[in-house]
């Protein structure tokens, strides 16, 4: 996959708000619930043809990764979800 599709979200120090941003992008899409930039993102990928969704946690520690689209014929084995 297209390393330039995958999108983080985030929380921002300054504000406390959620944003949903394109990993190659210098500004992303800023919400107040970080279940709201979650589902943008996956609506983002989704209509991009897939990449890779990393959600952080307040801490900023990576909290998830999720691969969506793309035709893996042998994907890995999802424990998460």
């Amino acid at each position: 996959m297209s390393k330039d599709k995958d999108r983080t979200v985030y929380r921002r120090p300054s504000d406390n708000k959620w944003v949903d941003k394109r990993n190659d992008a210098s500004r992303g899409f800023v919400f107040d619930r970080q279940s709201d930039a979650i589902a943008s993102g996956r609506e983002r990928l989704a209509n991009a043809g897939g990449g890779e969704l990393t959600v952080k946690g307040r801490d900023g520690r990576i909290r998830s990764k999720d691969t969506l689209g793309g035709n893996d014929p042998l994907p890995p084995r999802d424990r998460e979800h």
